[in-house]
C-alpha cells in the first residue's frame, strides 16, 4: 500500500497534458471517438456502449479513468485536508488540472529570500529532429477527426518533446498524446536478413482543442479540382515519370547480359487468368464459325442450291460464288 501511494504522488507517473481544461465538447467528444480499442471494449462491458456523437465524461467533466480514480482515493481515505472536508469530484479534478497544466522545464527555488526561476535541461542548437504530419486513420462510412492529429516522429522523441515543440514553435494546444511503435519485418538480402529503416518509425496521435482539418484527398476532390490537383503534382514532382524510370532502370538492370539474360514472355502465356481467356475466346471463335456455317447451310437450302464446301464457305465468309460456278438444279424431262 505504501508503494500505492508513493506512486500516485509522484508527479513523473502521471499524465501529462498542456492545456487547462475544461475542453470544448466537441473536443471531449473527438477523446471519447479516439480512446484506443481495448478501453472502449473495457468499458463497454463495465459501462455499456456509448452512442455515437457523445462523451464518456461525467457531468463534472470526469473521464471514466479519472471518475475511478476519484471513488477509490475517496473510499482509502486519502483525500481528505488538514481541515477533515473532502473535495468534490470537481474541486478534485481542478486540482489534478492544475497540476497537469503546470509549465514543465522549469524549477522555482529560492536564493536569499528571492523566489528564482532555473531553466532546466539543455538547449540544443539546429535539431534535426524530423515530424511528418500524416493522415488521421478513418474507418469508412466515418467522418474525420478534426480534433485529432497523426505523426511520424523518431523513436528517440517522447511525448514530452512533442508536446513542447507543438506548444512553443507552432502554438498548437494538446490535450492528449499517445504512441506506438512499428517495427519493420525483417527482409532476406544476399547478405542475410535485415530491417528497412524507412518502415520503422513511431507514431503519435494527438488531441487537439482547435480543430484542423487536413487538406481533401485526391478521391474527396471534384473532377476538375482533381485533375488540376494531379498536373500540379506531375508537373512539380514528377511522380508517375519517376516511377516508370524506375521500372525501366530495374528492368535493364535485371534482364543480363548474354545467355544469362531473359526474354519477356507474353502476357497470355504467364498467368492463369490470362491462360483462361485465351481458352475461352477462342471457343466463342469456334462456336461462331459453326453457326456461321449452320446458317449458310440452311441459306442455300432455302434458295434451291446444292450444298457444297464452297458454297457454304462463301456463305459463311460472306463471299458468295460467282453464278459460273453455281450448281444449278437440273430441268431435263425424263424420257
Amino acid at each position: 500500500m505504501l508503494k500505492l501511494r508513493v506512486f500516485r504522488r509522484c508527479p513523473g507517473f502521471q499524465r501529462t497534458y498542456a492545456t487547462q481544461p475544461p475542453l470544448p465538447e466537441l473536443a471531449n467528444i473527438a477523446r471519447t471517438a479516439s480512446t484506443p480499442l481495448a478501453v472502449r471494449l473495457r468499458r463497454r462491458k463495465q459501462f455499456g456502449a456509448t452512442a455515437v456523437g457523445d462523451t464518456d465524461a461525467t457531468e463534472d467533466g470526469l473521464t471514466p479513468t479519472e471518475q475511478a480514480r476519484y471513488t477509490r482515493l475517496k473510499a482509502q481515505g486519502l483525500l481528505e485536508t488538514k481541515s477533515g472536508t473532502t473535495p468534490t469530484a470537481k474541486e478534485w479534478l481542478d486540482n489534478v488540472n492544475s497540476r497537469r497544466s503546470r509549465i514543465r522545464g522549469i524549477r522555482r527555488k529560492v536564493v536569499e529570500g528571492a523566489e528564482e526561476t532555473e531553466v532546466l535541461g539543455q538547449k540544443v542548437y539546429l535539431p534535426n529532429i524530423v515530424l511528418r504530419l500524416v493522415r488521421n486513420h478513418t474507418q469508412p462510412g466515418q467522418p474525420y477527426n478534426p480534433y485529432e492529429a497523426t505523426f511520424r516522429i523518431p523513436q528517440s522523441v517522447t511525448k514530452t518533446d512533442l508536446r513542447s515543440l507543438l506548444l512553443a514553435v507552432y502554438g498548437v494546444k494538446t490535450t492528449y498524446i499517445r504512441t506506438d511503435n512499428y517495427i519493420s519485418p525483417w527482409h532476406r538480402t544476399m547478405d542475410g536478413y535485415e530491417r528497412k529503416p524507412f518502415k520503422t518509425y513511431k507514431r503519435a496521435v494527438v488531441g487537439l482543442v482547435d480543430p484542423f482539418y487536413y487538406p481533401h484527398r485526391l478521391e474527396d476532390m471534384p473532377q476538375q479540382e482533381r485533375e488540376e490537383r494531379e498536373k500540379y503534382i506531375e508537373k512539380n514532382f514528377s511522380i508517375k515519370h519517376t516511377r516508370s524510370l524506375q521500372k525501366e532502370e530495374l528492368m535493364r538492370m535485371t534482364k543480363g547480359q548474354g545467355k544469362f539474360s531473359w526474354k519477356l514472355n507474353p502476357a497470355s502465356a504467364t498467368k492463369r487468368k490470362h491462360i483462361l481467356r485465351m481458352v475461352a475466346e477462342r471457343r466463342n471463335a469456334r462456336e461462331s464459325a459453326i453457326g456461321a456455317f449452320a446458317e449458310g447451310i440452311q441459306a442455300l437450302r432455302r434458295d434451291g442450291q446444292s450444298v457444297t464446301f464452297e458454297a457454304v464457305r462463301g456463305k459463311a465468309l460472306g463471299h458468295p460464288l460467282p453464278p459460273s460456278s453455281q450448281t444449278a438444279p437440273s430441268t431435263e424431262a425424263t424420257s
